[in-house]
């Protein structure tokens, strides 16, 4: 069906420890785990699917940023800074609402970004 192309249906990330990732990951986001053997994990945020790999290494540069929706950005921001995550840009506005961006352990940049 058309309407099923072109959207983005799976992110995979290569990890230097899946467990490290997972324990980051379900601490700040809330994520649930499926293992699929010692070198692949699969995450759920409840509405898109994407998994950890250690077949290759980190590349954690240069990549996209992916960029997350939180109702509640100073608790969300908490939660990643609890977890292990390390803000690299605190929370600032931009036209249509505010947003915070951070390292995860391996050193991927993300964001999260508030209406509010």
């Amino acid at each position: 069906m058309a309407e099923d192309l072109n959207r983005i249906d799976y992110i995979e990330l290569n990890v230097a420890n899946i467990e490290i990732s997972k324990s980051f990951y379900g601490k700040a986001f809330g994520w649930s785990f499926t293992d699929y053997g010692p070198d692949y994990c699969e995450f759920s945020d409840g509405r898109l699917k994407g998994g950890f790999t250690t077949t290759a290494q980190v590349s954690a540069k240069g990549g996209p940023l992916i960029i997350l929706f939180a109702a509640e950005l100073e608790a969300c921001q908490q939660k990643v800074e609890t977890a292990g995550g390390t803000i690299s840009n605190p929370i600032f506005s931009f036209p249509g609402g505010r947003r915070f961006h951070f390292n995860d352990p391996d050193g991927y940049e993300w964001a999260v970004w508030s209406d509010r």
